[in-house]
């Protein structure tokens, strides 16, 4: 089948490898015009295209592919399927109807949960214990075509986006050659795939920089999952407010959950004596007996935030303006103590 393929991250780049090396024409490949350089004069990456350039493979970058340019572009092409993933820009009826088999779409959630730009951030965040991808046949409608194939997958208790992106990316690619193998037998008339329930929706908006401000007042687990969700970008960031000093951005990079209420559990135990002691262990406070976003305990190698439910233990983060430091690196070289608070700027 001759395929035209418009992807532009890195999610798309396992797809891509696997139809360039399958029995289908791979006609070139449609990315997002490089946008200007930035930091120290560094453009940002495009897998896509860096994978296209290796191949040799023809590569168009339309400001728009739903402008008169993108339009005959495809005419020219005269693909039989557009495939879709990672692209950044939504695809216009016209441009959809110039392939006799439409577009598919590879999605990285299991859909209608999650449509937009940012669906694996927001599963994260949201604490999902489960995921998948969806091959969808694409309509004008952000995420919304029938469902031609899924795959399913567990989240890992401690992954973060990158690592469930990059093992998404590789399980999307079965479905999205069984979808090609299902238009390949469809008449172009019949209804084909499953229908999305538009009352299960959900929306994954396009993270901005200030989804990564910690809210003390949520839960430890909460602010867990907002480290896991947001790396590399925006990061979690909150603001140590030093007496006498202006605050400092710290970017919070790894961190764990601790136990909640630890008097509380002693006391639910039914524990005293030594046995309160041995479970309460050298602890000098507890979490619920502090403000959100106090430290509750700063001793040179631990560093525990209090939240609105639990204590949030700093394994790792980075100081503005300096590289990333284990917990152990940072209070050697700052003057952080106990009491001291975190907070919006």
């Amino acid at each position: 089948m001759r395929l035209l393929i418009l992807g532009t991250g890195p999610f798309a780049v396992p797809m891509f490898k696997s139809l360039l090396a399958s029995e289908h024409e791979v006609l070139a490949l449609v990315t997002r015009p490089t946008p200007p350089a930035r930091d120290r004069d560094k453009a940002p990456p495009n897998p896509m295209r860096a994978e296209a350039e290796r191949r040799g493979l023809a590569i168009h970058a339309p400001d728009s592919i739903n402008s008169a340019e993108g339009e005959q572009l495809v005419r020219d092409l005269a693909p039989e399927l557009l495939v879709v993933c990672d692209y950044g820009q939504i695809l216009s009826a016209d441009v959809l109807g110039l392939a006799p088999l439409g577009g598919i779409n590879l999605h990285a959630s299991l859909l209608p949960r999650y449509r937009g730009a940012a669906p694996i951030h927001w599963a994260l965040l949201k604490g999902d214990d489960e995921t998948g991808v969806t091959v969808i046949h694409m309509t004008p409608r952000l995420d919304a075509g029938p469902i031609l194939a899924t795959r399913r997958t567990l989240i890992g208790s401690d992954e973060t986006q990158p690592e469930l992106e990059a093992r998404l990316a590789e399980l999307g690619i079965e479905p999205v050659h069984e979808a090609i193998a299902l238009l390949a037998q469809w008449d172009r008339t019949s209804p084909i795939g499953t229908l999305q329930d538009a009352a299960h929706a959900t929306s994954a908006l396009r993270l901005r920089k200030e989804h990564g401000a910690v809210d003390w007042t949520r839960s430890a687990e909460q602010i867990r999952n907002q480290v896991r969700a947001l790396k590399p970008w925006p990061g979690t960031y909150t603001y140590w407010h030093r007496p006498g000093e202006e605050p400092l951005r710290l970017v919070i990079d790894e961190v764990s959950a601790t136990a909640r209420g630890l008097r509380a559990a002693i006391r639910g135990a039914g524990l005293e004596g030594e046995d309160a002691l041995a479970l309460a262990g050298h602890l000098p406070a507890d979490p619920v007996d502090h403000e959100p976003g106090q430290i509750v305990l700063c001793d040179g190698k631990q560093l525990i935030v209090a939240t609105g439910d639990g204590g949030l233990s700093i394994l790792a983060l980075q100081p503005a303006g300096k590289k990333r430091m284990s917990i152990e690196q940072f209070l050697r070289g700052y003057r952080l103590r106990t009491g001291d608070k975190f907070g919006p700027a």
